[in-house]
């Protein structure tokens, strides 16, 4: 197990925090973690960096947090970001990721919900709790006539539908695997071909697509 552990491929994480003691929270949280590594820097010496691939950006005042976001993305738009704050509403949430964020971590997660939710937004999908993810496509359906085609999910393998059940629960492709008993390659493999058959072309929108034609059920897609 210690072994696979290190296997791992390395997360390199830039931390944009000002709180000694949030910094220090999250080191003594992920020192554990050898796949995972952060850097606490300025914003300019990290969108330098090519090496992360993940900002962690702490939430104090809310216009300030989505005019470094929307830097950030105007900067490298291929980098995800992660915003941990206080524990908000929803509205603020879901204000977040329609900025930009992939994810939103409240300070008081636990140790384990940090480390997945770093690895879920790696994997490509976002991290939020499901109400709100639901609550934030059911906005964006409304907002747009364009495209409902209904479909059902006969038209999947029965592999498949374990795949998507997996994704929905926001499980990164690794994860996936360890559960199917399967290779990783495999898992992107069936990905790829239910976003052909959905009509998507990225992970989330396929999560996205799921939840709202009910391609899976409610207990069994909380994972």
């Amino acid at each position: 197990m210690h072994t696979e552990h290190k296997q791992r491929p390395v997360i390199r994480i830039g931390l944009l925090e000002s709180e000694p003691i949030r910094v220090e929270g999250l080191r003594a949280i992920l020192e554990e973690r050898t796949h995972i590594q952060f850097v606490v820097s300025d914003i300019l010496e990290l969108l330098d960096d090519e090496s992360i691939s993940i900002i962690l950006l702490g939430l104090h005042n809310v216009v300030d947090a989505f005019d470094i976001m929307a830097s950030i993305k105007e900067a490298r738009p291929q980098l995800r970001m992660i915003v941990m704050g206080p524990e908000v509403n929803d509205e603020t949430i879901i204000n977040v990721i329609a900025a930009g964020a992939k994810g939103y971590l409240e300070e008081t997660a636990l140790p384990e919900h940090v480390e997945q939710a770093i690895e879920v937004v790696h994997g490509g999908s976002i991290w939020a709790p499901r109400r709100v993810l639901s609550l934030f496509v059911d906005r964006a359906l409304h907002s747009s006539s364009s495209r409902a085609l209904r479909r059902n999910n006969s038209q999947f393998t029965d592999r498949e539908r374990e795949v998507l059940k997996l994704l929905v629960a926001a499980r990164s492709n690794r994860e996936i695997a360890e559960i199917l008993g399967i290779e990783e390659r495999t898992v992107k493999a069936h990905v790829a071909r239910l976003m052909r058959k959905v009509g998507v072309d990225n992970r989330i929108a396929l999560s996205v697509h799921a939840v709202t034609h009910d391609l899976v059920d409610d207990d069994e897609s909380q994972g």
